[in-house]
């Protein structure tokens, strides 16, 4: 097996490693007047209301908004895990449909969801292993993730040894491994402190500056948002509307920390926090 360089273990897709300037302007994922009701206490809880977007390949798009605005909603709907109640998804033109797991779509969860009866090897390798990959294929892709997110040493540890930030590594990396060229990602770091938080950001960053995964991130963190974007979609509070699409127009790449000290993110984060300091108003109103 030839050698492997930095980051190409995780994806040999020629499309996808290209510039942004260069990538293909299709759009991957588009979002047509979806709506989604849930049923509570015998009536209609309207969680997400004729919300209509599109990202276009490997783009870095946020949806941010208040707590209960339907973030997470939106995310599931466009994965298959929930029902769409009106409007529909696309990936790739296709029509999303509840509980069809699309391959090329990796969805990275809130928590870390790594499995604490396994090591960090056998975590990261567990969908590989579900695919019936020739094991000494599986075992030098694995070994080269581990070496790429700054786990060497901690192969055979179980995640119970590991800090918050590295579990999360390990569930990030077992998502990318499969090489997915869709990301949806669930306020994965939410439950991280400040400094981890940041670490994880700039590791988030170095693998998508290579990969250039089309990706859809939740998160009701504004500096996240402008930290990691190409864009930041803006819901409305409850029920969610679309209010505003923001351009995120700081050059890549990026420094995760530096990039708060400028002047222009700055003024970019007091324009988008006008906003956003509504919605949080109407929620705390209600």
């Amino acid at each position: 097996m030839a050698p492997v360089n930095d980051m190409d273990m995780l994806a040999h897709r020629p499309a996808a490693a290209q510039p942004a300037a260069a990538a293909s302007v299709r759009q991957r994922i588009e979002v047509r007047d979806i709506t989604k009701v849930f049923p509570l206490h015998g009536e209609d809880l309207v969680a997400v209301e004729k919300v209509s977007f599109s990202i276009r390949e490997g783009e870095f798009v946020a949806l941010l908004g208040p707590s209960g605005c339907g973030k997470s909603t939106i995310l599931n709907m466009i994965a298959g895990l929930i029902t769409i109640t009106g409007g529909a998804a696309y990936l790739d033109g296709r029509s999303v449909a509840y509980g069809k797991v699309d391959p090329q779509v990796g969805y990275v969860f809130q928590r870390d969801t790594v499995f604490p009866w396994r090591t960090v090897r056998r975590n990261i390798g567990y969908g590989l292993e579900l695919s019936r990959l020739a094991k000494a294929e599986r075992e030098a892709r694995v070994l080269e993730v581990i070496r790429q997110a700054g786990l060497k040493g901690f192969e055979d540890a179980y995640p119970l040894a590991l800090s918050g930030g590295m579990r999360q590594r390990v569930a990030l990396m077992r998502t990318l491994i499969m090489q997915p060229q869709i990301l949806l990602m669930d306020e994965p770091f939410g439950a991280l402190d400040t400094h981890t938080k940041l670490e994880m950001h700039k590791f988030l960053l170095e693998i998508w500056e290579h990969e250039r995964q089309t990706v859809l991130f939740v998160t009701h963190d504004l500096s996240e948002a402008l930290t990691l974007s190409d864009r930041i979609i803006l819901l409305s509070a409850r029920p969610g509307r679309l209010k505003e699409d923001f351009e995120v127009p700081f050059p890549r790449p990026r420094d995760a920390i530096r990039l708060r000290e400028s002047r222009e993110y700055s003024e970019l984060f007091a324009k988008v926090w006008h906003s956003l300091g509504d919605e949080f108003a109407k929620t705390k109103a209600e």
